[in-house]
């Protein structure tokens, strides 16, 4: 999905900010906010779309900061990673679940202390050298070793004491305690023969051509706000993909992606708004399909920046400090009609930022700490927090007018819809909410910063929570007063909420670490740095007559793109040119190819069962 600016998160040792959500002001339905179709045709690409029957077209307008794995967070440059870089273990198209990668089994010694992986014989690296256990040994090291090498992924070693190749075949990752999660999961092996004869592989870009790969696909070419080109992989260990290029190509506007997908010069498109979504239902040669996603959106309220070592920074509202002022924000927003009149419905309400596409996560809809929409408790948790009402009905404390500003995407019609609806909510209650309208790129710089009041934040989760729940630890506070060296979700930090996190990471008893995290997302909830709106349903469209024979993940409702891993675009089917003007739908396959679903006027029936929020991922 390609749309705003998230918030710039945390892991153990962490990374440049993030791209999310933003919106902006007086309510009207969504739809209000989408210009005709018609009236964005000059918004077309920077390049000309490959007509070739074999490559797959993808519409963008993600941010790349660079492609290299180890410093990267956002959601386009994650998405590359996946298709390029083979896991040592991968997550399962069935239900994320962990599956066979490079390595092909595992095994855990009884204190839980040891992990055992066989990495898979005869594999090759993209350009044909051998791919053994001493590529993911080098890759783990330099991440344990070089903290700017784990910007992006460090908490996921943060408890690993050794990582040894005992022999080409075999890697064995000693922990310091026991861990819940498989250590496997989620970072991407590269080539030891390439990353370590580099001088400096932290600035690395990675993004010139023949970049070495393992996984269906490799970078072949990037032109910064034009295109990204990937090249099949044909030493794909699960064999090549059956399109021999994927071309992403960048377009400045939404609604010009859709028109480009009805001309036929674009074959898939995601991210679309529910205007966008419902405008292309029962079009020809299209596929409108909506899945269960892996998202939340949120507006996101600056708690007040410090880095790790207690040194504030940031230009936030002292107001926003106190948590009395950002819970009686949250009982002013009505997210149920936010769900309703912005997104059509097309989602389910948020709790925490664990979506509830991951039930044994998720928290639960009934946990006491929830709080309604209720403008009159809102009023009065502000006046009993010192927040009168002044004569313009603005409250003051202090001689301080309690006026706040929300950063808004002014490419985003969501975020722009959601944002007319919290000015006069906001006002309500008696905050003067002033709205700055801006692009994503200041957004992102603002937020690492912690120069905002308000901006709509998100990010995409995957099938294990701990990394999540790792990004609003203290330990993942910036180190530097610019916002660099961290990834803090919200710029959250609770000495009990990392007790709680390093219990539920070492925790191997799944009931007991659920109750752990339940106990997590309700200390978040009630701390108010972030108010969840949604877990939006990713609408996503294709052409019929160009591709097919989707792996969904997860199979059952779930999405094309932004999967955590490479099922779909390695098992799509090219069709032909798009000339045509049309033949059948062949539809989505589940994983496996066993059970076909049929799409007709782009509702899908399953034949056969056996399953802009932003730029973050």
């Amino acid at each position: 999905m390609q749309a705003p600016p998230k918030s710039r998160l945390t892991r153990a040792a962490a990374m440049a900010a993030a791209v999310a959500c933003v919106f902006g002001m007086a309510p009207m339905a969504a739809s209000a906010t989408v210009a005709p179709l018609a009236n964005e045709s000059s918004d077309g690409p920077a390049v000309t779309p490959d007509s070739s029957a074999t490559t797959l077209r993808i519409a963008t307008s993600g941010f790349v900061d660079s492609f290299n794995p180890f410093t990267s967070i956002y959601l386009t440059p994650t998405g590359i990673f996946r298709q390029v870089y083979e896991n040592l273990v991968q997550y399962s198209a069935e239900d994320g679940s962990p599956t066979e990668g490079l390595a092909e089994s595992w095994e855990t010694s009884e204190d839980g202390m040891t992990w055992t992986y066989k990495i898979r014989e005869g594999m090759q690296w993209s350009d044909g050298e051998p791919l053994t256990a001493a590529d993911p040994e080098w890759t783990y090291t330099q991440m344990m070793e070089v903290p700017e090498m784990g910007s992006a992924n460090g908490g996921l070693v943060s408890s690993f004491e050794s990582v040894e190749a005992t022999d080409e075949h075999t890697l064995v990752i000693t922990l310091s305690e026991p861990q819940a999660a498989n250590p496997g999961v989620e970072i991407p092996i590269v080539p030891k023969h390439i990353w370590s004869e580099l001088d400096n592989p932290v600035e690395y870009a990675n993004d010139e051509g023949d970049v070495v790969g393992s996984g269906p696909f490799t970078i072949e070419s990037y032109a910064q706000n034009q295109s990204i080109e990937l090249a099949a992989n044909p030493n794909f260990w699960r064999g090549a993909p059956n399109f021999e290029r994927i071309q992403y190509v960048y377009y400045t506007n939404s609604d010009a992606m859709v028109q480009a997908l009805r001309a036929g010069e674009i074959d898939i498109v995601t991210g679309l708004s529910p205007t966008q979504f419902d405008a292309l239902e029962g079009q020809d040669n299209v596929v409108a399909h909506s899945g269960q996603g892996r998202r939340y959106t949120s507006l996101a309220l600056n708690p007040g920046f410090q880095t790790a070592d207690g040194e504030e920074f940031g230009t936030g509202s002292e107001a926003l400090k106190d948590v009395e002022v950002r819970q009686a924000i949250r009982k002013g927003i009505d997210a149920q009609t936010l769900l309703t009149q912005v997104l059509d419905d097309q989602g389910t309400l948020a709790t925490s930022f664990i979506p509830a596409s991951f039930p044994d996560w998720h928290l639960s809809e009934d946990n006491p700490v929830i709080m309604d929409y209720d403008v009159e408790a809102a009023k009065s948790q502000l006046e009993d927090a010192g927040w009168t009402e002044g004569s313009d009905g603005v409250r003051e404390k202090d001689g301080e007018r309690l006026a706040l500003t929300i950063l808004i995407d002014a490419d985003s019609p969501l975020d722009q819809a959601s944002g007319e609806f919290l000015v006069p909510w906001m006002a309500e209650i008696g905050i003067e909410l002033n709205v700055e309208m801006t692009d994503s790129d200041t957004i992102s710089t603002k937020v690492t910063a912690g120069e905002y009041d308000m901006y709509f934040s998100g990010w995409s989760m995957n099938s294990d929570p701990d990394y999540q729940l790792g990004i609003n630890t203290c330990a993942n506070l910036p180190t530097e007063t610019d916002g660099s060296g961290g990834t803090t979700q919200d710029g959250y930090c609770d000495p009990k909420f990392d007790e709680l996190y390093n219990q539920q990471h070492v925790e191997l008893d799944e009931a007991k670490r659920q109750e752990i995290v339940q106990e997590m997302l309700a200390m978040n909830y009630e701390s108010s740095v972030q108010v969840a709106f949604w877990y939006g349903n990713q609408l996503e469209a294709y052409r019929s007559d160009r591709v097919g024979d989707f792996t969904l993940q997860p199979t059952d409702n779930g999405v094309i793109m932004n999967q955590s891993g490479y099922w779909a675009l390695w098992s799509a089917e090219p069709l032909g040119d798009g000339s045509g003007g049309g033949g059948p739908s062949t539809g989505l396959l589940v994983a496996g190819g066993a059970a076909a679903v049929l799409v007709v006027g782009g509702v899908i029936f399953w034949m056969v069962r056996r399953k802009n929020a932003g730029d973050v991922e």
